[in-house]
């Protein structure tokens, strides 16, 4: 499904099963998903309601244990690992963007973005400055020094993007990035998340209902009946 090989892979999903207990009954979500993703490769992930598509990203970003299958990360395999290797690499490896930006109230734009640096026990200076950069690539350094409920929704979300990418990570898990956006917003928080991952040279997995914004991923895939297929988006 890519040109890209598992072993030369930033994330590469080999045969990933995700079962639930419903009762009596068993219900599969996942059925054997793969997929390889290089480094500077943003790809679309589409889906019905309920398909599965929040239980990849979860055993894709090691935060809940697929029933079978491995996700490697640069070519490790994750799940053979003890919970704090795991942890360390959801710190310095994964960075997240949920629908919505879940940005400290207290703290202004800037703090926001370097608090995963300050935590993972970066210099502040050094934390500060890069968190400053960052704000500065997402159109953002006049904001610098607001709040949350001074931002607009769309500058709250960027500023939540660059917090995922304050700690450098190969690879960026979004659920639904604009889902909670008007459809002019959308575009463009999706286009200076877009630019950010290329730029910064990470990998991008990226869940959206939004197939208009299929123009700036590589490739978009859907998740069919447990199984993950590539889709034309032209």
């Amino acid at each position: 499904m890519s040109d890209v090989q598992g072993a030369s892979a930033v994330l590469s999903l080999q045969g990933l099963e995700r079962r639930y207990q419903s009762g009596e009954s068993e219900l599969t979500v996942l059925d054997g998903a793969d997929l390889d993703i290089g480094q500077a490769e943003i790809v679309g992930l589409i889906g019905q309601s309920g398909s599965g598509k929040s239980s990849l990203l979860h055993a894709a970003g090691l935060l809940e244990r697929p029933s079978g299958g491995e996700v490697f990360i640069e070519g490790v395999p994750t799940w053979t690992l003890s919970e704090g290797e795991r942890t360390d690499i959801r710190r310095n490896k994964i960075g997240f963007v949920y629908q919505f930006h879940h940005l400290l109230p207290e703290f202004d734009a800037i703090h926001n973005v370097a608090l995963p640096a300050l935590i993972a026990g970066r210099p502040r200076r050094e934390a500060m400055a890069e968190a400053e950069r960052l704000l500065g690539v997402m159109g953002l350094s006049h904001r610098l020094h607001h709040q949350p409920p001074q931002l607009s929704g769309g500058e709250q979300q960027r500023v939540a993007i660059a917090r995922a990418m304050i700690n450098k990570p190969v690879l960026i898990l979004a659920d639904e990035p604009t889902g909670n956006l008007d459809p002019d917003t959308s575009t463009v928080v999706f286009a200076a998340l877009s630019e950010l991952v290329r730029r910064e040279g990470a990998a991008a997995l990226i869940a959206t209902h939004n197939l208009e914004l299929a123009k700036y991923m590589d490739r978009v895939v859907s998740l069919d009946h447990g199984k993950l297929v590539r889709r034309e988006t032209a």
